[in-house]
């Protein structure tokens, strides 16, 4: 029974500095590293909390914002309309310069009959 230890209220430890100053070390490591992950995991759940209120919020469609939806419906509506125009319209500048040479030969062709009138009225 040799191996049997006996602890009581006397009882005495011997242990080397060098081993006592490793466990105070881990020790405080220990500490340390506990509360600088508490710290971020405080942090992270903070910031998603801040997160899903501000996106709760923002969610929640204002009169104001219906109202700007409202606004940008017509006015795409209205673009489209436009775009139909310009697409009908856009070969009417062709369409013209072809008229204004037809016009004028239709002038030259009128002045040469004038003229032709004009010599027949003057045989009579």
């Amino acid at each position: 029974m040799k191996d049997q230890i006996s602890v009581s209220d006397s009882s005495k430890i011997a242990l080397p500095v060098r081993n006592l100053l490793a466990l105070l070390a881990a020790t405080a490591f220990g500490i340390f590293a506990y509360t600088e992950i508490t710290s971020r995991l405080n942090s992270l759940e903070n910031s998603r909390t801040i997160m899903e209120a501000d996106l709760i919020t923002k969610s929640d469609q204002k009169i104001t914002d219906q109202e700007q939806f409202l606004i940008l419906e017509m006015l795409s509506t209205s673009q489209e309309n436009t775009d139909k125009e310009m697409h009908a319209m856009r070969n009417n500048t062709v369409e013209l310069n072809r008229a204004m040479k037809d016009i004028e030969e239709m002038k030259k062709t009128i002045d040469i009959l004038k003229d032709k009138i004009r010599a027949n009225g003057s045989h009579q």
